[in-house]
């Protein structure tokens, strides 16, 4: 082997350092929503705030969170549901399902510590056992006697589900988390090293449908392992698989199942790249942030050019003191993804400037989790 330090050795050129990002912090502080300027200050700027400071306890004095809090049940649960996000027309977070209302919180600020996560997370973790127990299936249950099939893909939604949102909240380190963790990997990593894994679809009837047995990352999934990054350095082979998976073509049919003998779609199944283009990131700017954000936190934003230049193209749609402006071109602002609704928007003020804090908080959380330096203006 050369010895690189030799004369006249060949070195190969180091990388060139990230270009950092402008993060307009004053700007935030004067112009965000409580839970944004809290958030923008301790995640991306990095300001150290102590425990108990008065600083520590912004989150808890923001109105609508304090609303959503106030109507949790004495079950620790929202209504009936797990899932569900409230209507547009819904008042006091009417319809509002227990994971998502823990998620909103987690994105408002709250720890895990708080009175209403710490009283649903013993439901959630109950959704983590490995059983079939139909009492357990929420709005997920049909009507009448549910079929066993019906009831363990049901189960299995919703174990995922929570997993994404216990991970959230910070229970990386607990060993029901770990445990349900691993066994949804083992069972995404044999599809992902399947010959299934490339010809993924049946014909059933006129429909096309996932064959039985598939196990594709759904994007419960794949938000749980964006918030547990010991357990991801673990299994770095797996990692490197699903990355593989993510960056291929979508196909063409959408994601269903067979279920008890019915088509069920599957919107929440990822079978390719969610980003494959700008026409598709503007059509639903938070579900871009939102994936950007995700594969961000997963590591893989910088290996991917076409993710790389999306992200670009918002910075280049901040003002010079990196504030993020509504573009000339069109881009819709409102998405109709429910698994996006928990973060966005966090100002519920629907101004414009409210809607740039949104986005520009956003951007400085890709750019830091994605490795970028920081500019904090």
């Amino acid at each position: 082997m050369t010895d690189p330090t030799a004369p006249g050795a060949s070195v190969l050129p180091s990388p060139p350092a990230p270009e950092s990002i402008t993060f307009p912090l004053g700007w935030l502080l004067s112009n965000a929503a409580v839970p944004i300027q809290y958030r923008a200050s301790l995640e991306v700027a990095r300001i150290p705030v102590g425990e108990q400071s008065g600083f520590a306890s912004l989150p808890y004095t923001f109105r609508p969170a304090v609303l959503l809090a106030l109507t949790q049940a004495s079950d620790g649960t929202w209504g009936n549901g797990m899932l569900s996000v409230p209507s547009s027309r819904a008042e006091r977070f009417q319809g509002i399902g227990t994971i998502t209302a823990v998620r909103r919180l987690v994105e408002w600020g709250w720890s895990k510590e708080s009175p209403p996560i710490a009283q649903a997370r013993r439901t959630m973790f109950r959704l983590l056992a490995q059983d079939d127990d139909p009492n357990y299936l929420f709005e997920l249950a049909p009507r009448g006697r549910p079929d066993r099939e019906v009831v363990r893909h049901g189960r299995e939604v919703l174990r995922e589900a929570a997993a994404a949102a216990l991970s959230q909240a910070g229970y990386e380190q607990d060993p029901r988390l770990r445990g349900a963790a691993r066994r949804m990997l083992e069972r995404v990593d044999r599809y992902l090293r399947s010959p299934q894994h490339e010809k993924p679809f049946v014909r059933v009837g006129n429909s096309h449908v996932l064959a039985p047995g598939s196990a594709p990352p759904s994007i419960y999934f794949l938000a749980m392992l964006a918030e547990m990054p010991h357990f991801r350095s673990e299994h770095y082979d797996a990692m490197e698989r699903l990355y593989a998976h993510l960056t291929q073509p979508q196909p063409r049919s959408d994601a269903a199942s067979v279920v008890a003998g019915k088509v069920v779609l599957e919107p929440h199944l990822v079978l390719g790249d969610p980003l494959p283009h700008r026409t598709a990131a503007d059509a639903d700017l938070p579900a871009t942030l939102y994936w950007l954000e995700l594969f961000a936190r997963l590591g893989i934003l910088q290996r991917n050019e076409g993710w790389s230049r999306l992200y670009e193209r918002l910075l280049e749609d901040c003002d010079a003191e990196g504030v993020w402006r509504m573009p000339k071109r069109s881009v819709t602002t409102r998405s109709s993804n429910p698994f996006v609704w928990p973060g966005f928007p966090l100002d519920p003020r629907g101004t414009a400037d409210a809607l740039s804090a949104d986005v520009t908080f956003r951007l400085g959380l890709i750019g830091r989790y994605s490795g970028r330096p920081v500019d904090v203006g």
